[in-house]
């Protein structure tokens, strides 16, 4: 059997990569931030959107990911997580919020979407509960797609929802950082060792790529970024200084990942119940807003940087959300905790959560 890709798919992806390469190049001569992510994001999604043939492979991702993993664990030095180690409460408490905001943000759905939805064929009460908790719920969007199958939702409005609360976190949150001009702790924004030494590299890809396999094997969430970034941050942990990542690696997996998120648009996403996306759009920028309000909270408490915190507590992606962290010297690994921890346990409590709440209600399954 052929493992050989078919020309027409890699044209495709060369094409789009090249589009996406050059909006990169149009970013950093306007000085956006984070020109390359979010040049190829809005280029590639507006094109998806106006119909061309955009093209993304699942492998440049899983690369790109491994990529952002590895050099984000080369900022937990033993000071560094000595301090976040500190943090745990106001981790549990962050995981928390972001479980309550999740249900709110799933019942405030139910509420507005209810009317229109349910005279749907098809659409009954339960299978729109389930529907919209898990669009509400704050977490890694296949995942939550996932579970929401299983739950028997309607997959395709959850993805829909995640996909677009992802997109709007991540194109506003840095422009609005960038313009307030807001700075991070400067004794976070440093990774441990700052030099690319080409051997030191060599074991450092080896290690993380092992540890990206193991989770993979073990059919782990975001393997290819937690493997790498679980391997790469015990190692600086342990005083192990191998090696930087190259920025032009960086600058590559910042592009596919980018480009991953764009291709998600296509013509018909908008045709996706119309009035659905645009009660996602509006909730996510209250999410936004309370979650700012929550890290203020947090700030006053630890005294940390509110920036940081913002975040660490926001409804985005962890890899986005720390690629924004670590582009703008916002405090990485504080960022990354908060993101981390909040992922592995939204993964393991929303479902039976789902489950327990459900069970009470009139007319759901026993």
């Amino acid at each position: 059997m052929s493992v050989l890709l078919p020309p027409a798919f890699l044209a495709r992806v060369a094409a789009t990569l090249l589009l996406a390469w050059l909006a990169a190049q149009l970013c950093l001569v306007l000085h956006t931030p984070l020109p390359w992510m979010l040049g190829p994001l809005i280029s590639v999604s507006l094109l998806s959107i106006g119909g061309a043939p955009t093209q993304s492979w699942a492998r440049l991702r899983d690369l790109g990911q491994w990529t952002i993993g590895c050099a984000l664990g080369l900022y937990f030095t033993p000071a560094v997580t000595e301090l976040v180690a500190g943090l745990w409460w106001a981790i549990a408490l962050a995981i928390a919020w972001a479980l309550l905001l999740g249900w709110a943000f799933g019942r405030w759905l139910y509420r507005v979407q209810a009317g229109s939805m349910l005279a749907q064929p098809g659409m009954d009460e339960e299978r729109l509960r389930a529907t919209t908790y898990f669009s509400g719920a704050i977490g890694a969007a296949s995942e939550m797609t996932l579970l929401a199958e299983r739950e028997q939702a309607r997959t395709d409005l959850v993805a829909a929802a995640h996909s677009l609360r992802l997109v709007i976190v991540t194109v506003s949150i840095p422009f609005a950082l960038q313009w307030s001009g807001l700075q991070g702790d400067p004794g976070l924004t440093l990774p441990s060792v700052r030099t690319v030494q080409w051997p030191g590299f060599a074991w450092l890809v080896l290690a993380t790529g092992a540890g990206a396999l193991l989770m993979l094997r073990l059919r782990r969430a975001n393997p290819w970024f937690l493997g790498a970034l679980a391997v790469s941050m015990g190692l600086t942990m342990a005083g192990l200084e191998l090696s930087a990542v190259p920025q032009w690696l960086m600058n590559a997996a910042q592009l596919v990942i980018g480009v991953s998120l764009g291709v998600r648009f296509r013509r018909d996403f908008l045709h996706t119940a119309p009035r659905w996306l645009g009660m996602v759009a509006l909730g996510t920028v209250g999410l936004m807003a309370v979650c700012a309000g929550f890290a203020w909270l947090l700030h006053w408490a630890t005294g940390l940087p509110w920036v940081t915190l913002l975040l660490g507590t926001s409804p985005g992606g962890i890899t986005e959300m720390a690629i924004t962290a670590k582009v703008l010297q916002l405090g990485v690994p504080v960022v990354t905790a908060f993101q981390v921890c909040r992922l592995i346990a939204v993964l393991l409590l929303v479902a039976p959560l789902y489950r327990w709440l459900n069970r009470a209600l009139p007319g759901a399954r026993p």
